[in-house]
């Protein structure tokens, strides 16, 4: 076992975590020191990655003692269980119920308006001069405006909706503000939800409400939905066109054959692997990974973003290729607890880079990249502004 511990801190805006990198040069599985646990397994290789994830016999549960990600603030009882915390069959019975909203063919639907909404996104930042903060001006307001889209926020409410989301993941706003923040929208999600009982509408919690889900339980999905399909897109978009300022061969490749912007997403996606937690579980029973044996109550730590630059899986993983086909990647996790959004991230990232490769030919990086503030530490990797010029 390692006695060193590690770090999630990014030192290179273009790669993992460098004790991640180590950890994965160092071999397939490894046990390293864990504040709650004691000790965790970290997994890096992409398939060992794709076994752990896959095995609901690794559990989700952060209410079980043990679990890496119980820091002892847990209760039984005493705090409703999200779905990103729920084991099988419970898990399986509350993602049914809202998987059909999120289909291939559901969210496709949705491109008209998403497109309208960006549309009029990059209208309002032209016409605010020649230079702007990517993430106030564009990466924020879209995803923000397509989940209260979905759960049916009133027009006139949209102002108060995008403030506090906006504020609730900005790292820079200071932890008071952020929780005051949460508790506004949570207040906002719970009263919309109660609003649905009486007169529903033709939105996601209103036909939740009628597939059978509890107003208390559909709450705490309707705020989960906002905060996994706000910060993780807006991250996305802005890490994607910092890339492509400050690589032109990339953007050119785009503005050359719009075609290749699918693949394009696919490939960021991959590349940059924003999310550096949630990949956390508790054994439950003695299960081998890559040779080693991981007994009931170990607790286990799934790299994806190493594992998406697994050269055993994407020749030169360190490069970023429009054309390599990088479907197979894990930045929305596998298995039974793969992003439910994905559909809809993958749509709204594509008609985003879409329109700033047709409607911004003259976009540029108003400062040097190497000036550009990183998200050095997680939860989600980004940058805190994205300063732009036209």
């Amino acid at each position: 076992m390692q006695t060193a511990s590690f770090s999630t801190q990014r030192v290179d805006p273009y790669n993992p975590p460098a004790d991640h990198v180590r950890l994965q040069q160092g071999g397939s599985i490894t046990q390293v020191p864990w504040p709650n646990t004691g000790t965790i397994w970290v997994v890096t290789k992409h398939a060992d990655v794709r076994t752990v994830l896959g095995d609901a016999r690794f559990s989700s549960d952060r209410a079980l003692p043990g679990h890496p990600m119980n820091s002892g603030g847990y209760v039984t009882g005493a705090q409703l269980k999200q779905l990103i915390e729920m084991d099988p069959p419970e898990h399986a019975q509350h993602r049914l119920r809202i998987m059909g909203e999120f289909t291939v063919k559901k969210i496709a639907a949705m491109r008209p308006r998403i497109e309208q909404i960006v549309e009029e996104t990059i209208d309002a930042m032209l016409a605010s001069g020649n230079e702007a903060d990517l993430v106030e001006a564009l990466s924020l307001p879209v995803p923000s405006m397509v989940i209260a889209d979905l759960l049916g926020v009133p027009y006139e409410d949209h102002g108060f909706f995008q403030e506090n989301s906006a504020t609730f993941v900005d790292a820079d706003t200071p932890v008071e503000g952020r929780i005051a923040a949460m508790g506004a929208l949570k207040k906002y999600v719970g009263e919309l939800v109660q609003s649905r009982v009486t007169a529903p509408g033709d939105d996601i919690l209103s036909r939740q409400l009628a597939a059978g889900a509890d107003p208390v339980e559909l709450t705490g999905l309707g705020f989960l939905l906002l905060i996994a399909g706000h910060e993780t897109t807006a991250n996305m978009i802005s890490l994607s066109v910092a890339a492509l300022l400050d690589k032109p061969e990339l953007l050119q490749q785009l503005r050359d054959d719009p075609s290749l912007v699918p693949g394009a997403v696919e490939e960021l996606l991959r590349y940059f692997t924003i999310a550096d937690v949630g990949h956390q579980r508790l054994a439950t029973a003695d299960i081998e990974v890559a040779g080693t044996m991981i007994h009931a109550g170990e607790a286990v730590y799934a790299f994806a973003n190493v594992a998406n630059r697994d050269p055993d899986v994407f020749p030169e993983p360190n490069a970023i290729d429009f054309t390599r086909g990088a479907r197979n990647h894990l930045a929305f996790g596998f298995g039974p607890h793969q992003c439910l959004g994905q559909n809809l991230a993958r749509l709204e990232l594509e008609v985003v880079l879409s329109a700033v490769v047709r409607r911004l030919p003259t976009l540029r990086l108003a400062v040097p990249f190497g000036e550009i503030p990183f998200k050095e530490f997680g939860p989600n990797y980004g940058v805190y502004q994205l300063p732009v010029a036209w």
